[in-house]
């Protein structure tokens, strides 16, 4: 029995060290960075599209597998931990941000020759839903903390599902805008607009990544409240983070 395990009476816990998730990830990572290397510099649909393929169930099987693995173990998601990192991902939409109030308050006219008028009552509808979902998961904590198993896995199924209908609502905007001509290459706007939506909706993919994740131990009874405690404040960062997004580039 190791120092670890003798510390906590035996009980078993994740190995870190051992976890074959972070490898799985960090290939779905790459194969991502690839997938947008080829469409965008080298201008090869297919192979993006394969290495797009590739991508998505390494990134999603990581994060649910790596999440999955500290269910039940004693170590769970720390709390304090997710708090360095959602200010180390605030930056990176800071520094996104901060790119486009430059670009804009410099550029000669706005909007830049090229753009479109971006729908406005689409994102009102994503807003409602993305703050809907907040009220959703804080519900489910609720009963998590009332043993209510059943109340609990039902409103955290509706958090999934509500996450799932903003990512659908993302991705009709982006092939109506796209189909009109308006795309990533189109002008600075453009770029920074599927940048920073983009960034946004890959943030919603690995919170629901999360919920997956849990989702399924709390069905067997395996509720683990600092796991669902510390995926709760990710997802609150992820609604709080849209705010900017829809206030900045849609409605300035």
């Amino acid at each position: 029995m190791s120092t670890l395990e003798a510390a906590h009476g035996g009980e078993a816990h994740a190995h870190w060290d051992t976890s074959i998730w972070p490898f799985v990830l960090s290939f779905g990572i790459l194969a991502l960075t690839l997938s947008f290397t080829l469409q965008f510099v080298y201008h090869l649909s297919l192979p993006a599209v394969i290495a797009l393929g590739i991508s998505l169930p390494l990134i999603l099987g990581g994060i649910a597998g790596w999440t999955g693995e500290a269910m039940g173990t004693g170590e769970g998601l720390s709390f304090a931990s997710m708090g360095w990192f959602i200010l180390a991902e605030a930056m990176i939409f800071v520094s996104c941000f901060a790119a486009y109030w430059f670009g804009r308050l410099e550029a000669p006219v706005w909007p830049l020759p090229g753009s479109v008028e971006l729908p406005k009552a689409l994102p009102v509808l994503m807003t409602i839903t993305l703050v809907t979902s907040s009220f959703t998961i804080h519900r489910a904590e609720h009963f998590l903390h009332e043993k209510n198993q059943s109340a609990f896995v039902q409103w955290v199924l509706i958090t999934i599902a509500l996450g799932l209908a903003f990512l659908g609502m993302s991705g009709f905007e982006w092939n109506h805008l796209i189909h009109e001509g308006f795309t990533i290459q189109t002008n600075l706007f453009g770029t920074v607009f599927y940048s920073i939506t983009g960034l946004h909706g890959s943030h919603v993919l690995v919170g629901l990544g999360i919920f997956v994740a849990g989702v399924f131990p709390a069905m067997k009874g395996n509720l683990s409240p600092g796991f669902w405690r510390t995926a709760g404040l990710y997802w609150h960062f992820v609604d709080i983070i849209w705010f900017f997004v829809v206030s900045q580039v849609y409605f300035w």
